[in-house]
């Protein structure tokens, strides 16, 4: 309807400008714009008023008289002329106030398109294509009416003039028509408009903070180069940015506003991670040196540690049954293995540290931590072994009164606020009592298993807490 629009525009403003006005301010029909003609209409005039007087004074009461003479001004003729002229203005101001709002309208259906993708916007852009083409249609008419009649003829005939009008109101009511249904149309657009201009305000907020933050990791960055890390891995993943910084300055305009809206909110998510990574590194770093040291010192005295066991071993030998240390045979050798691998991996950490390599120094300081953690707890469980069977030794029944106080304690608690046990709590409990008796007459041979003993009171001791646990539970969901 555009080129239309501007059509029509050019015919009004020609017409406008070739209907000259009298010296009273009227327009006289019939006289053109034209410089020969305007020069004849001045010859005229002229040679009218050189007239003698004598001889308008004869003429004038022929100008009024019969005789088929034609009435220049006044009359029905003139009146259907002006009526159907009103009809052409409403028309054109019709019109022109269906341009505006269907151009208006244009420019909100692009901000939809341009943000939504979903079945609703697309339908909101096949009905605005629909309503178009009635635009089209009712616009056609009106300019194939302004053209089929020419209102500034000398000689338009009244019957002319009147089918003219009756033409252009037509047209006018059919442009004030498709106009009430554009409103309409831009109404029911509210929710999907509001949404889409909600989007755009995010849109340049949301790119300024992607921005901003990769200037604030390139900064980080450059401060940490300068203190002597290289932090190459950062500068890595910085870089990787750059094609996305470039894909946000070209716009949503050749990407598409969400794609936009995401593109800024992942590139300020990796872009904050990497200045934080670059402002931790130095922490990092002298974390690391400390936990080198820390872990060499450690092995140093798990290898004077580890030397001890073989005493412990040979007194185990010497005083108890085989069954007390038999698991205990591999640990001097096993821990010496753990020390030197744990010893090894500590210098492949430390050559990761000065090769910057971060992620590689970590892991394997882990592992080392590991292997000297299994082997503490091996190094330590050859004394605990001789500490727990010396005083088991000495008075087996401190471990036993331990253990029977324990499920006697269970005991009461299974009793409590009842007369009689219930079987899931009884039951364990009386297998526990006679696992202990069991263990106990274990002690009565002449080399006696006191490390199956100590083994089986603590599973007594755990069957009771069991039973204990599943009480309490059970009472608490009760109450």
């Amino acid at each position: 309807m555009n080129r239309q629009a501007d059509t029509a525009r050019e015919r009004d403003v020609t017409a406008t400008h070739a209907r000259p006005y009298s010296r009273a301010g009227a327009i006289v029909p019939g006289v053109g714009v034209r410089a020969a003609g305007g020069r004849r209409a001045l010859t005229d005039a002229l040679a009218l008023v050189a007239l003698p007087l004598v001889l308008g004074a004869a003429l004038l009461p022929g100008a009024f008289a019969g005789g088929g003479t034609r009435r220049w001004f006044g009359g029905r003729g003139e009146s259907v002329r002006a009526d159907a002229q009103a009809a052409k203005d409403a028309a054109a101001a019709a019109f022109y106030e269906l341009d505006t709002a269907q151009r208006d309208l244009r420019i909100s259906i692009e901000t939809i398109t341009a943000v939504d993708s979903s079945p609703r916007a697309r339908k909101a852009v096949d009905d605005f294509a629909a309503l178009g083409r009635r635009i089209d249609e009712v616009s056609n008419d009106y300019i194939t009416a302004v053209d089929a009649h020419d209102l500034d003829r000398d000689d338009l005939d009244a019957s002319v003039a009147s089918r003219a009008r009756g033409e252009l109101t037509k047209a006018k009511d059919d442009l004030v028509r498709v106009k009430g249904e554009l409103d309409r149309f831009e109404q029911s657009l509210g929710p999907l408009l509001s949404t889409a201009e909600t989007q755009l305000a995010r849109l340049a907020p949301a790119v300024e903070r992607a921005r901003q933050a990769l200037l604030a990791a390139s900064t980080a960055l450059d401060a940490v180069r300068a203190s002597g890390l290289r932090a190459d891995d950062l500068a890595a993943r910085l870089a990787a940015l750059g094609p996305e910084l470039t894909r946000l300055n070209q716009g949503a305009g050749r990407h598409g506003v969400p794609e936009t809206l995401e593109r800024a909110d992942r590139v300020l998510r990796e872009a904050e991670g990497v200045r934080a990574e670059a402002e931790r590194l130095p922490e990092r770093a002298a974390e690391i040196d400390r936990r080198l040291v820390s872990l060499r010192t450690r092995a140093q005295a798990l290898t004077t540690r580890a030397g001890t066991v073989d005493p412990v071993l040979s007194e185990l030998r010497r005083r108890f049954a085989a069954a007390c240390w038999q698991d205990l045979q591999q640990v001097p050798e096993q821990a010496l293995v753990n020390v030197r691998q744990a010893e090894e991996k500590l210098k492949e950490a430390a050559a990761a540290r000065d090769e910057q390599r971060w992620a590689d120094a970590t892991s394997r300081l882990s592992t080392v931590r590991a292997l000297l953690n299994t082997t503490d707890e091996a190094v330590s469980a050859a004394g605990d072994r001789l500490q727990r069977l010396n005083a088991v030794a000495k008075d087996p029944q401190q471990e036993i009164q331990r253990t029977r106080f324990a499920i006697r304690d269970a005991q009461r608690l299974a009793m409590s606020g009842r007369s009689t046990p219930d079987p899931r709590h009884a039951r364990p409990l009386d297998d526990a009592v006679a696992r202990l008796e069991r263990a106990t007459a274990t002690l009565e041979g002449r080399h006696p298993d006191y490390w199956h003993f100590l083994t089986e009171t603590e599973a007594v001791r755990q069957s009771a807490a069991r039973v204990v646990a599943q009480i309490r539970e059970e009472r608490g969901h009760g109450a």
